[in-house]
């Protein structure tokens, strides 16, 4: 099979599992113990963590530990909210599924939400952030690369104006940090989700960056693990993977942004060259250097995804609705019709992809994409 689905997970990197498996062996301990064993524990947390902060440019004790990025968005949402029995949040129509349900969530508690649109290339308004500010508007909580489309959002505009108006502004930053450099510092950003197994870490991981003297309610309730934010026992073996990751992405990252962007567009040119009325979905080149969100006329992608499942891994849509048939949400908040969206499917390069691999998937494609058309 050849691998496009990298925007729904990634391969685990073998550096990273070497790293991971060793800590299942190594640390063996309760990093809330106090003997030789929890220490070890504890050592390589803190050092997990060192390495997260040093990929985005914030201090250490700004990273806080989750489950993944719908732990970390819930967090992040809920738990500004919550510290208050009502209010105003502002976010998008095109956000993950953890952010639009944290925020509907809220709105059955008496919340107020406004829901941004976007424009024809997947970009959120910047103007309709800033007419719905109020002044009880709490949070302002947008991504930073959409998760189908790949288009890169104008978060430093956006944080412009939470930073104006004294507003916290959350960023999930999971399909974007380590594929592309971002950083927090000097920026507006007080809280940003970021997952591991979106850039070659283990599954089960995540953080949460929340910067110093921003105050958040826990949302889970325990002992004082993660700063009093995130009770349990730590997933040390998850946290030295993403640790290790993000060393990893912090060392190639030219290369792999240069790399992922060349499969890329090489991958679009041959489906044109092959498959007539094959257009782009989404901002030319404001975009992640490993989407491509496409619609083909004529066929329906599941449809498409069904024929190619032993082939090219692909998705139509967001791999959280894998398998519904109905049009995305993103795709229609963009103005597609639903028999546009319907017929729309998402490759997400990788850095292990090759030029090979993209020439070869096109051509895959193309011949299922023909033969769906012609009722075969």
């Amino acid at each position: 099979m050849i691998y496009l689905d990298n925007n729904a997970t990634t391969p685990v990197d073998p550096e990273v599992y070497d790293a991971v498996f060793s800590s299942l062996k190594r640390d063996i301990g309760n990093p809330s113990s106090t003997h030789a064993a929890g220490l070890h524990a504890r050592e390589a947390i803190v050092k997990g963590r060192a390495r997260v902060a040093e990929l985005i440019g914030c201090a250490p004790e700004e990273i806080i530990f989750t489950s993944g990025g719908t732990e970390s968005n819930n967090l992040a949402i809920l738990g500004t909210a919550l510290r208050q029995a009502k209010g105003h949040i502002i976010t998008s129509a095109i956000e993950h599924p953890s952010v639009l349900n944290a925020c509907r969530y809220l709105e059955s508690l008496g919340f107020a939400v406004t829901y941004a649109p976007a424009d024809a290339d997947g970009i959120v308004s910047v103007d309709a952030i800033r007419k719905a500010v109020r002044r009880d508007t709490l949070l302002i909580t947008v991504m930073h690369a959409n998760n189908e489309t790949g288009v890169i959002q104008p978060v430093a505009e956006i944080g412009s104006i939470a930073g104006e108006q004294g507003i916290a502004f959350h960023v999930d930053a999971a399909q974007s940090v380590g594929k592309m450099p971002f950083s927090v510092a000097d920026t507006s950003i007080r809280l940003m989700t970021l997952v591991s197994h979106k850039f070659y870490g283990p599954k089960g991981i995540g953080a949460l960056y929340v910067r110093k003297e921003t105050p958040l309610k826990p949302i889970l309730f325990g002992a004082g693990h993660e700063q009093g934010l995130r009770p349990g026992t730590e997933n040390v073996a998850g946290i030295v993977g993403i640790g290790k990751a993000c060393q990893i992405a912090l060392r190639d990252m030219k290369l792999r942004v240069s790399h992922t962007r060349g499969l890329r567009d090489l991958l679009y040119s041959v489906l044109q060259e092959k498959i007539p009325g094959v257009s782009l979905n989404g901002h030319v080149s404001q975009r992640l250097p490993n989407t491509l969100n496409i619609r083909i006329p004529g066929i329906r992608a599941l449809d498409l995804i069904e024929r190619l499942k032993d082939s090219v891994a692909a998705s139509a849509g967001s791999a959280c609705h894998a398998g519904k048939d109905f049009p995305s949400a993103v795709l229609k908040a963009m103005g597609l019709s639903d028999k546009e969206a319907l017929s729309s499917i998402r490759l997400s390069v990788g850095k292990d992809n090759t030029e090979e691999e993209a020439r070869e998937a096109a051509g895959i494609i193309s011949l299922a994409a023909a033969a769906l058309g012609n009722g075969q």
